[in-house]
């Protein structure tokens, strides 16, 4: 597969949003695993806006197992190289084409504080971005739907499938994403337009029950049974459910050996009107990474992991977009039964 002008085309727009410049130094950070068609098309793209790109280029290390990590924007590709880590830090711009993403990565808060600004592309058929316009009000409304979770004490979330889920934002860390990265040492995923935060420890509990139709972004399917979890004191304590979804779910996180792997990650919801829930059925797995369906709009994003916030790390991961839930901040919706409010949509 050969990259196509449109796609070009569309990576430049993003770029520009991003406020790439005639004469700014990029950086396409790859590893020896990155889909070789995304890292070209971000390539042609910088040197259409006349960028002095420079390429980087990490050899994926090996996964130490017992299980296969996946879609979890923690990426070990760098494993603390100090050439290419200096390398990152001097440039202006670095295009994130490794396969995990650097949101969560070690090394990412060095980069940062070197000033450079880092846009995470997600590692998948770059056809995507023809269905995901630039839109610069999305900026406004997730910076107003994070204006929100800073001002709030809890978050509810509720769902007539039985999700039952209070969170307290004390000493949270809250976090928004539109997709594009401006500010001297920021970063953003692409496509964006999710708002989100990391709890502080002994934050969380209730039930999260997933529905069928639900989705595991670690192994990128649709849940086809209902599996129920019981989070006490932000740990999921008891995984319910007698079908294959709630065997594999229980089979994974087991695997660590790790009790990090049970508890809370981040929480949040998803803004962007492009975005779409049904878009995974269309791809094989190795051509879709699922960062659309972490902000597709009115999803409710639970996360199981790590967590820097509450100190916790770990290698494992579940992002669990949800549909059809209420999201509720000091009993206010932001979220409807899956549906955005309408001071949060589109105009």
């Amino acid at each position: 597969m050969n990259t196509q002008w449109r796609w070009v085309e569309r990576y430049a727009e993003q770029f520009n949003a991003c406020e790439v410049n005639r004469g700014d130094v990029a950086v396409v950070l790859t590893e020896t695993t990155s889909n070789p068609v995304v890292a070209s098309t971000a390539r042609l793209a910088l040197e259409t806006l006349g960028a002095a790109v420079i390429d980087v280029v990490v050899t994926t290390p090996p996964n130490p197992g017992p299980v296969p990590i996946r879609s979890t924007g923690a990426s070990q590709a760098l494993q603390n190289n100090r050439s290419a880590i200096a390398a990152l830090s001097a440039a202006d711009f670095v295009a994130d084409c490794t396969v995990e993403g650097l949101l969560h990565a070690p090394e990412l808060a060095e980069v940062l504080a070197s000033g450079a600004r880092v846009l995470m592309i997600s590692n998948e058929h770059p056809e995507n971005v023809e269905r995901w316009p630039h839109d610069p009000t999305l900026a406004e409304r997730v910076n107003t739907g994070v204006e929100l979770l800073v001002a709030a004490k809890v978050m509810k979330v509720t769902s007539a499938a039985g999700t039952d889920l209070s969170v307290r934002l004390a000493g949270a860390v809250v976090a928004g994403s539109f997709g594009w990265c401006t500010e001297p040492g920021s970063i953003a995923h692409w496509p964006g337009g999710l708002v989100l935060c990391f709890p502080a420890a002994h934050s969380v509990d209730g039930t999260v029950v997933l529905a069928p139709g639900d989705v595991n972004l670690t192994f990128k399917q649709y849940l086809r049974d209902t599996v129920e979890l019981t989070v006490h004191d932000d740990y999921v304590t008891e995984i319910k459910g007698s079908g294959v979804d709630a065997e594999l779910f229980r089979s994974y996180l087991s695997s660590f050996g790790e009790p990090e792997a049970y508890a809370v990650s981040h929480v949040g919801w998803g803004m962007n009107d492009a975005a779409r829930w049904d878009a995974m059925a269309m791809w094989d797995k190795a051509d879709f990474n699922g960062t659309e369906l972490r902000a597709f709009a009115g999803n409710f994003l639970y996360s199981t992991g790590a967590n820097e916030t509450a100190e916790r790390f770990c290698r494992g991961h579940f992002d669990l977009p949800m549909r059809s839930c209420t999201v509720t901040l000091d009993g206010e919706a932001v979220v409807v039964d899956g549906e955005l409010v309408p001071d949060l949509r589109s105009r």
